[in-house]
């Protein structure tokens, strides 16, 4: 459920603010935070990346195909500018959620010396914390 706590912040502030603002008389003020406030919570929630794999399956399909792997959480910024970045390269990166795999959360810390920092990126016996996009792009297979 953490992983949804940024959206469902900002999809309560949409519908608060958005009333008060209507309430108040200005319906295109209230229209237009609602949007904003929608428009936000749609950036940060887990919908704006493919989905994501568990840590196991994204290893033995690493194996197999030798895609990298990046390891991500809802929420981060710099996550967020290397998906939309990667635009439709992203599809070919096997993503794993921190927040919903901790077996993820536990190859970060592995691999960042005990931090969550994230996107980290493996590749084969490679790792990258907060790499660019292309680093990311020359990794792929």
């Amino acid at each position: 459920m953490r992983r949804w706590n940024q959206s469902l912040m900002l999809l309560a502030a949409a519908v608060v603010i958005g009333g008060f603002d209507a309430v108040a008389g200005s319906r295109w003020t209230a229209f237009g935070v609602f949007v904003f406030l929608l428009a936000a919570a749609l950036v940060v929630s887990p919908l704006m990346f493919p989905r994501p794999m568990t840590d196991e399956a994204a290893r033995v399909a690493s194996d197999d195909d030798g895609r990298p792997i990046v390891y991500w959480r809802p929420g981060c910024p710099y996550c967020l500018r290397l998906r939309t970045r990667l635009g439709r390269d992203a599809r070919r990166v096997l993503w794993v959620d921190i927040w919903a795999d901790p077996d993820g959360a536990a190859s970060v810390r592995e691999v960042t010396g005990g931090d969550e920092t994230v996107p980290t990126v493996i590749a084969g016996e490679r790792s990258f914390i907060n790499p660019g996009v292309d680093v990311v792009r020359g990794l792929l297979p």
